[in-house]
């Protein structure tokens, strides 16, 4: 099975500080981080598409004890897009120890960071960021 967005070309794009989606052919369903097959109706005929790369905080937890190699405390949020999916990532610019349940709801744009590779992981990657709106 051929990705019409591989790996390294999403990379790329959030290095470059643009989001690379997909949109289903057949549904319409908008999908982001990209995938083989489209997560609602499973059809394969997919189009790149351009996330606007802002979102609603929906959930988040704070990470006191992290894995191996990563330095507590963060913040993980889970954000619904305006295009539609929910993606997760890092919030970053807040002080974990501020995190509340006060940010339900509030408004976030994506960004994105490298995260050195580890003992698990052969190469350093970008990751998703969210940064609070004013």
């Amino acid at each position: 099975m051929e990705y019409v967005v591989p790996f390294e070309k999403y990379q790329q794009g959030l290095k470059e500080g643009k989001f690379v989606g997909l949109q289903c052919n057949r549904c319409n369903e908008v999908i982001f981080p990209p995938t083989a097959v489209c997560l609602n109706c499973q059809a394969t005929e997919l189009k790149e598409t351009q996330i606007k790369g802002e979102g609603t905080l929906r959930t988040f937890t704070v990470i006191r004890v992290a894995p191996e190699g990563r330095k507590p405390p963060y913040v993980v949020a889970m954000v619904e897009l305006d295009e539609g999916p929910w993606v997760i990532g890092n919030l970053v610019d807040l002080n974990p120890d501020d995190a509340d349940m006060s940010l339900i709801g509030k408004k976030v744009t994506l960004g994105s960071q490298v995260v050195k590779g580890d003992k698990y992981s052969a190469d350093d990657t970008f990751v998703l960021t969210f940064t609070m709106l004013p």
